[in-house]
């Protein structure tokens, strides 16, 4: 993991500006952002679940669900430079989240989902709504997100989106699709 990691990180320089991307390593995600004064989008890579290797390879942050290291015990070995990120199934989680020094939280699985073996249960749109009052920090929607649902996702109140499937199947046409659909 760590030497795709390390590829990814040579491929995708920090802070790099792309059009899109094709591949992603297990463990890692790419975060979307559009660039203020230009058209470009940039993007972050975000280690998941284990904050040596974000540290190994370069990457920009961290990204930790319930049963792994607590957002505290990672902050201290990423440090305050590097992205914090916490997932979060229920009003409950999201407020002790809310209250670590995370940069931003995810919520969900908002749809059904097959990328995770025993998914938490749904919490659809209404969740998304609920999580958004509940918190002034960047909020991540994941779980069951695809082209088609994405937009209503944004719409309830999530300020971006996490996708796997989606992306695996088709990930440039994906990927140039999802990024017309946010913009």
């Amino acid at each position: 993991m760590l030497e795709q990691a390390r590829e990814l990180r040579r491929l995708f320089p920090a802070h790099a500006v792309v059009e899109s991307h094709s591949n992603v390593a297990k463990g890692a995600t790419l975060e979307w952002g559009t660039q203020s004064s230009e058209s470009h989008n940039v993007f972050r890579l975000i280690m998941n679940d284990r904050a040596d290797l974000c540290l190994a390879a370069e990457f920009d942050g961290v990204h930790v669900g319930q049963e792994d290291l607590s957002p505290e015990s990672v902050r201290k070995i990423i440090g305050s430079e590097r992205w914090l990120g916490v997932s979060t199934h229920n009003p409950e989680q999201l407020h002790d989240a809310d209250l670590t020094s995370a940069d931003y939280l995810a919520i969900g699985p908002v749809f059904a989902t097959s990328s995770k073996d025993k998914p938490d249960p749904v919490v659809g749109l209404e969740g998304v709504r609920r999580a958004r009052a509940l918190t002034r920090k960047p909020l991540v929607a994941i779980g069951g997100i695809t082209r088609a649902n994405a937009a209503s996702v944004i719409e309830a109140g999530a300020d971006s989106v996490a996708v796997i499937s989606d992306l695996v199947r088709e990930p440039r046409k994906s990927a140039e699709e999802f990024f017309r659909i946010l913009r």
